[in-house]
């Protein structure tokens, strides 16, 4: 579990390499990722957008921008929570993820919150000693 806390709002992110959607000798490596995002501040805020860097093993780099999450833009009362699953392939069998989210406050201002870098393992990744 990775977690992340900007602005009391908390970002937690669980990968999970995914090998029944995965197929290794065509190099398609698939994972999901849990998220959990918290309110954990005195103000409602709302979800309008989110940003993604991922990096395969190889250094390649792709960014991912768009609205809300998984088709919403969830509003967080203090003390709510929104959760949701996505996914990501990459031609590697291991890569990293990290991004931010836009939010928007009761005031219509607009700030981002960080999610934590996070690593993208699965065990068809060839182990190297130092």
């Amino acid at each position: 579990m990775y977690k992340q806390t900007t602005r009391s709002i908390s970002v937690t992110v669980r990968p999970v390499y995914l090998e029944d959607q995965s197929t290794p000798s065509d190099n398609h490596y698939v994972w999901a990722y849990q998220v959990k995002i918290e309110n954990e501040g005195s103000e409602t805020v709302q979800l309008r957008s989110r940003f993604w860097r991922i990096t395969d093993a190889l250094g390649r780099t792709q960014e991912v921008r768009g609205d809300g999450v998984v088709g919403e833009q969830p509003v967080l009362r203090p003390g709510e929570s929104f959760e949701y699953t996505s996914g990501t392939p990459l031609a590697t069998p291991s890569g990293i993820m990290v991004g931010a989210y836009t939010m928007e406050a009761g005031d219509g201002s607009h700030f981002d919150i960080d999610v934590p870098a996070f690593s993208l393992d699965s065990p068809h990744q060839p182990v190297r000693l130092n």
